[in-house]
């Protein structure tokens, strides 16, 4: 896989088809792969670019403390790097508040931004959420463990559960097969989720938004649906029906639909 230096750290990331580039933000614990579902589709008209965030996959694992705003710098950072002026931008739930910070502090870089599951500050129900994964990551001593154990049941829905136990496991197999995060590199990065808090600097995106959520989403849940289409000029906000945090994985196929649709019209009118 090819690697950058960017922020003093050296980040790994996959590239895949032609257009105008797209930037896709991996979620909480996982590496670049998390969207191979949507690269698939989103390559056929874009050069998509995915990346491995700091303390993930095979991208460098500092010592310190992270933050949002961290991340976000170490993507522009990345872009530069790359020689990239200005891309689409999308990230589910810790994607998405990375996204947000970019959009924020390098208006200039951002053709579109795309926030699905996403939050601007976060609450104490999402904090005590997160502390739980954490708590058992470390009682695991596995952050895969973890995700399949802890995590995925806030991210799908029950009754995916219980009309696709196949594609449950084929999941769990799927985060088995990439390189594990270590326990300490989760807390860090879970840590940045817990301090996360964008919501002064909203009013400074100018790029284009598509807000979505999942309708049974309970971690980061349309409570703050309001907050951000308000902040965020520009912006629209998309439900997905019978999903949880993870439209990625629950409705593949009207996911990919609905935001490559808002991708392609901003692709259009910027180059209009």
């Amino acid at each position: 896989m090819p690697r950058v230096k960017a922020n003093n750290i050296t980040m790994n990331y996959a590239q895949q088809g032609t257009g105008d580039p797209l930037i896709l933000i991996p979620y909480l614990a996982a590496d670049h792969a998390c969207y191979a579902f949507q690269v698939a589709e989103y390559a056929k008209h874009f050069t998509c670019i995915s990346l491995d965030l700091r303390g993930t996959g095979e991208t460098d694992k500092p010592e310190g403390a992270y933050s949002t705003e961290v991340l976000a710098d170490d993507v522009a950072a990345f872009m530069q790097a790359l020689g990239i002026h200005k891309a689409h931008i999308t990230g589910l739930s810790l994607g998405g508040a990375i996204g947000m910070w970019l959009a924020a502090k390098y208006p200039d870089s951002v053709a579109s931004l795309s926030l699905h599951s996403a939050w601007p500050k976060t609450d104490p129900f999402l904090k005590a959420v997160v502390e739980s994964f954490q708590v058992t990551a470390k009682a695991l001593g596995s952050v895969p463990e973890m995700v399949i154990l802890a995590l995925f049941p806030w991210c799908l829905t029950p009754e995916l559960y219980a009309a696709k136990p196949d594609y449950i496991q084929a999941l769990s197999d799927f985060v088995r097969s990439r390189p594990a995060q270590s326990v300490p590199s989760f807390i860090q990065q879970s840590n940045a989720v817990i301090a996360h808090d964008v919501l002064a600097q909203l009013g400074r995106i100018t790029a284009p938004t598509q807000i979505t959520f999942g309708r049974y989403d309970m971690a980061t849940s349309t409570r703050f649906a309001d907050r951000m289409m308000q902040a965020i000029r520009n912006s629209e906000v998309l439900i997905f029906e019978g999903c949880s945090h993870a439209p990625i994985y629950e409705k593949v196929e009207e996911f990919n639909q609905k935001t490559l649709t808002f991708l392609q019209q901003c692709a259009g009118v910027r180059a209009a």
